[in-house]
């Protein structure tokens, strides 16, 4: 009866150590998502070109060996986000993430059936008042209600041999991520 009474509190003890640790532990953990991690490349409007998985310079884990990424954190709080670029004929997508790195929205070269990516991306008042008076230079884009204000995208292009990189390296790079409708 004693030994038994000796291993609960002994139990109970241990648990609430490992309970206590773990509140002190997540705000260590809570700082340390994909928005965050998405921050630390530069400033919010841009793409930021990271360098391709596996050449020793992961910038962030589980990224595809032969797709060339490039990340833009973005916030509609103030204007619509409007997303162009010039992509190679082959293989390309986008996703749009939300601030906790849940995907929102994706497109890619087969469903946009182009090579130039014309995106307009808007919360539900902004589509509102776009369609009041829309613009012309819309009627090619796509345009995109999204029910967040905060986000990042990330555009992908394949890269299926190293003679592809700079053509790759150069679409990502002048890719636009803070144009306006």
């Amino acid at each position: 009866m004693k030994r038994t009474l000796i291993a609960i509190l002994g139990g109970l003890l241990l648990a609430g150590v490992i309970h206590i640790t773990m509140i002190f532990l997540v705000p260590y953990y809570a700082t340390h998502d994909a928005w965050s991690e998405v921050e630390r490349l530069g400033p919010d409007g841009q793409f930021h070109v990271l360098p391709l998985a596996g050449s020793g310079a992961d910038t962030l884990p589980g990224l595809d060996p032969r797709l060339l990424h490039a990340v833009c954190r973005f916030s509609l709080a103030e204007r619509p986000l409007r997303i162009r670029a010039s992509l190679p004929n082959d293989f390309w997508s986008i996703a749009i993430f939300d601030r906790r790195g849940r995907n929102i929205y994706s497109l890619n070269d087969r469903s946009a059936e182009r090579t130039q990516l014309d995106l307009a991306i808007l919360t539900s008042v902004q589509m509102a008042q776009m369609r009041e008076a829309p613009p012309a230079s819309l009627e090619q884009a796509v345009v995109v209600e999204l029910p967040v204000t905060e986000g990042f995208v990330v555009l992908r292009v394949l890269v299926a041999d190293d003679s592809m990189l700079p053509a790759a390296t150069a679409a990502l790079k002048g890719a636009d991520c803070a144009g306006t409708l």
